[in-house]
């Protein structure tokens, strides 16, 4: 069976001030003659359909017209939620979609309930796992602590259970939408650090054929069988080096992989400079970068006048402007911002308790921090489904 593994596409989300809509419209008829192209037999999107709980209305519209263009292909869809998605809106009217051949999977109380495919092999089951957020599945599940490892192992026990009541040889696919130990982040990815911890081992997929990930903005092998498709479009400057692309996953009966990327059309390349404003209009090693969305970062002692506006002037789609004047690091005028940069909330609010009271936190009080930061995750998660 042929897979087309996507992720992530965020819909209704702008890059800096651009509006991404047109180009996420490009990748969408793009996505459709691929499918067409490479003879794919089912679609697989794991999760971050829109950029937030409450979609703009053009990014409704541009999800419904690609749930028509997928479906009048006859080729099956699998689609989970992620933590970006509102689970409930996403999942209206799945039942009737799901006539059309486009399965939305948004509960996590139907984890181990497969869409059950077949090709001339036989059967293959595909479990979608949506974004499980702790503290609100964590009963569901059974599991004492809220924890991303304990939800997502408890998930894998029911597809491990449901599998092994398969007939022998069906093939399987997992869908998640996680942070797996090994992948690497970009700055565009939300922060879903539970109790100081984000990442999950991949070992807690072992069992079945191939997990589809999403969460992470880069394309990604983490194993044979555990594999990011990331992003079709890139959505912040840490993406400046990602080649955009999907995963075409061949399923072999006998459960080996066959995988191969296809690039997506990106509207126009990112560029991160950094140098003083005149070495920046001057030097001729960035005139491959003169059409590029361009990121600057000016190092010059005090800062120049008019920057942005000469910067333009070589460099049209100029969208941040950054001042990092190169002082050593001890040098009181080193910005806060600076000074935090890498930083955690709880690493943040750790330096605090230290500031003011001349002694950092025990570990019963570092233990509440991360609570309170939990709950107020969680709280902010179960508020935009509530919406």
């Amino acid at each position: 069976m042929r897979l087309l593994h996507t992720s992530d596409w965020h819909l209704g989300r702008a890059f800096h001030r651009v509006n991404m809509l047109g180009a996420q419209a490009a990748f969408i008829g793009h996505l459709v003659d691929t499918v067409r192209e490479h003879a794919v037999d089912a679609v697989v999107v794991s999760g971050d359909v829109y950029d937030r709980a409450v979609p703009p209305l053009a990014a409704v519209e541009l999800f419904d017209d690609a749930l028509h263009r997928l479906a009048a292909l006859g080729v099956p869809t699998v689609m989970i939620s992620g933590n970006h998605d509102s689970a409930r809106r996403l999942g209206v009217g799945a039942g009737l979609i799901g006539r059309a051949g486009v399965h939305l999977r948004t509960d996590p109380a139907a984890c181990g309930t497969p869409v059950l495919l077949a090709d001339a092999a036989g059967p293959v089951a595909f479990y979608g796992l949506p974004y499980l957020e702790p503290a609100l599945v964590k009963d569901e599940f059974g599991v004492e602590r809220a924890g991303h490892e304990a939800v997502l192992a408890a998930a894998m026990d029911r597809v491990r259970a449901d599998l092994a009541s398969r007939p022998p040889g069906t093939r399987s696919v997992v869908l998640a939408h996680a942070f797996v130990t090994g992948g690497r982040p970009s700055d565009s990815e939300r922060d879903i650090t539970v109790g100081g911890v984000a990442a999950v081992p991949a070992g807690v997929f072992d069992g079945v054929d191939y997990v589809a990930l999403g969460h992470l903005h880069g394309c990604q092998t983490l194993t044979e069988r555990v594999r990011y498709s990331g992003s079709p479009l890139p959505y912040s400057f840490s993406e400046a080096t990602h080649r955009k692309s999907m995963w075409l996953i061949d399923l072999a009966a006998d459960g080996t992989i066959g995988a191969e990327r296809l690039d997506c059309p990106v509207p126009r390349p990112l560029a991160r400079l950094r140098g003083t404003l005149e070495e920046l209009l001057a030097d001729p090693g960035l005139t491959e970068h003169e059409e590029a969305w361009v990121e600057a970062t000016l190092t010059d002692p005090v800062r120049p006048a008019d920057p942005m506006a000469r910067l333009t002037e070589r460099f049209p789609h100029t969208l941040t402007l950054v001042f990092d004047p190169e002082r050593p690091p001890d040098d009181p005028d080193v910005s806060y911002a600076r000074r935090l940069a890498g930083r955690d909330d709880q690493e943040v609010a750790e330096d605090f308790v230290a500031h003011v009271r001349g002694a950092g936190p025990d570990a019963r009080e570092r233990a509440v921090l991360r609570d309170a930061f939990d709950a107020v995750r969680a709280d902010a998660t179960a508020g935009e489904g509530a919406r």
